[in-house]
């Protein structure tokens, strides 16, 4: 099998991480729009999957305008407790969420790591919660800018993979999406050049090589993020290990949403 044909059955995936942006009112007009935009564009979600990720406040709205309307788009939440109930107020753990419909969890993005904050060992946790409760975490790993000014940014990010995938069986690794997004780049209006993101991207699925085989590497799905826009979506989704985008702030406007996914699927369908 080649890789052009193992990287086929690797389906993109288009994620929009809201934030702490929009209310439960704002995001159903928001997914309304999104997906008419989409399906006015004659959109195939079989061929480029698009999950939204919005505030807690508003998952219960999205839940219910995605299956009331029968809608193809996905969705999750930005964080999780490793805990699964009891007097820790403020937490969310997996099992709620997943009992919103949800899919994926975003884990370890690096504001969770910075104002909260999360060590690893409490990633470890989160990523072993989404998993139990039936879900997809979204592992979030990237260097600073002193990461990258002393050299070291792929190893960083590799240890930041490994930290999670060393206590994970291969079943477990192999429902791993990985996110690279370098810290330097998040809402900063800078972005990895493309061979940058593919670098880092091949770096870590040949570390999930090395730990779990060629089969569990090439099913995990590897994301960019960092001031993704339609401007440079093209040039970093022809990279051969990139596998969608992890979108911030670009994310919440549904034309630009919109753009992305186009251009995504355009890619797909030109390979």
């Amino acid at each position: 099998m080649t890789a052009k044909t193992v990287r086929a059955k690797r389906i993109p995936l288009i994620a929009g991480n809201w934030k702490m942006n929009f209310d439960h009112l704002e995001a159903t007009y928001y997914v309304q729009k999104l997906v008419w935009l989409l399906r006015d564009a004659r959109f195939d979600y079989s061929q480029c999957e698009i999950a939204l990720m919005p505030p807690f406040t508003s998952l219960r709205s999205v839940q219910v305008l995605v299956e009331a309307d029968k809608l193809k788009i996905h969705y999750g939440a930005q964080a999780v407790s490793v805990t699964t109930q009891g007097a820790f107020t403020g937490d969310v753990s997996a099992d709620m969420i997943a009992h919103l419909g949800c899919s994926y969890v975003i884990v370890g993005h690096s504001e969770r790591r910075k104002y909260h904050p999360e060590d690893d060992a409490n990633i470890v946790d989160q990523v072993r919660a989404v998993l139990a409760a039936g879900m997809q975490p979204i592992l979030c790993v990237g260097e600073s800018f002193e990461e990258r000014r002393q050299g070291i940014e792929l190893d960083f990010a590799v240890g930041q993979v490994r930290d999670v995938t060393r206590d994970l069986s291969a079943t477990e690794a192999a429902k791993l999406i990985v996110a690279y997004e370098p810290v330097w780049a998040i809402g900063t209006g800078m972005v990895a050049t493309p061979d940058t993101a593919q670098q880092a991207a091949k770096a870590i699925r040949g570390d999930i090589a090395a730990m779990f085989g060629d089969d569990v590497s090439q099913t995990v799905r590897i994301l960019y993020g960092g001031s993704v826009s339609s401007k440079n979506a093209l040039d970093l989704i022809e990279e051969p290990d990139v596998d969608g985008f992890l979108i911030g702030g670009a994310s919440l406007d549904p034309d630009e949403m919109a753009r992305i996914a186009r251009i995504t699927l355009k890619t797909v369908r030109g390979r």
